[in-house]
């Protein structure tokens, strides 16, 4: 320390002293930080093996993949990570959820499917998070959150009208007809947004006419738009 203080009157900094090098980080101005700062080494070690960490560029956060620790000052965001002030997010795995049903054959409904009017699908195109059950052909929310739902589904004969809802925890939210008698093939469609809750489900039923041979090509599909 006397060797970086200059000899003689003056009470003037010496070189590199009262300066912040060119380059050096500002001092943070509150304890959070600090914490953080030193809580990380001991955060990474604590890390489950399931948890990696991928470092990305210097423009970008540290994402530690799966579920891990956040420490202080944090802020949930819209697509279900948790991003702290220092760049540092943790992304939720359900926070991903998507799928996609069709039929991919003709199919004469089975009794249980004529006791239930429930419309089965045989064909699972994409299940992100595998909350589609394509035995029961059922979807259960896995959180509390806004969920897009659409359906195409096909009926084969003519001079016949169907109708289809969606039911939404045995209660129809919205429902789409087809009946053209001129047509032969024609498809009941529709779509929704809907607010569920953790464990609520939704399926389709038939409420009118009858699918006999047909239903092939028709489709299922729904998908997270945000969690709550």
């Amino acid at each position: 320390m006397s060797a970086a203080i200059r000899s003689g009157g003056g009470g003037g900094p010496a070189p590199g002293m009262g300066r912040r090098r060119r380059g050096a980080l500002p001092e943070p101005a509150g304890g959070c930080s600090c914490c953080l700062a030193a809580a990380l080494p001991l955060l990474l070690l604590l890390l489950p093996a399931g948890c990696p960490v991928r470092a990305q560029n210097d423009t970008e956060p540290i994402v530690l993949e799966g579920k891990c620790l956040v420490v202080c000052d944090s802020s949930p965001s819209a697509d279900g990570a948790i991003t702290s002030s220092l760049g540092i997010s943790v992304r939720s795995g359900s926070a991903k959820v998507a799928f996609s049903a069709t039929r991919s054959t003709n199919h004469e409904p089975s009794e249980m499917s004529n006791r239930t009017m429930t419309i089965y699908f045989d064909q699972v195109l994409v299940n992100i998070g595998n909350h589609f059950d394509l035995t029961s052909s059922i979807f259960v929310a896995p959180r509390k959150g806004i969920y897009s739902f659409s359906f195409h589904v096909v009926k084969v004969y003519n001079r016949q009208t169907i109708q289809v809802s969606l039911m939404q925890n045995g209660y129809p939210v919205i429902s789409a007809f087809a009946g053209d008698q001129d047509v032969t093939r024609e498809a009941a469609s529709n779509g929704v947004l809907l607010l569920m809750e953790r464990e609520d489900k939704v399926h389709l039923k038939l409420e009118r006419g009858n699918l006999m041979g047909g239903w092939k090509y028709s489709t299922f599909s729904g998908f997270l738009v945000f969690p709550l």
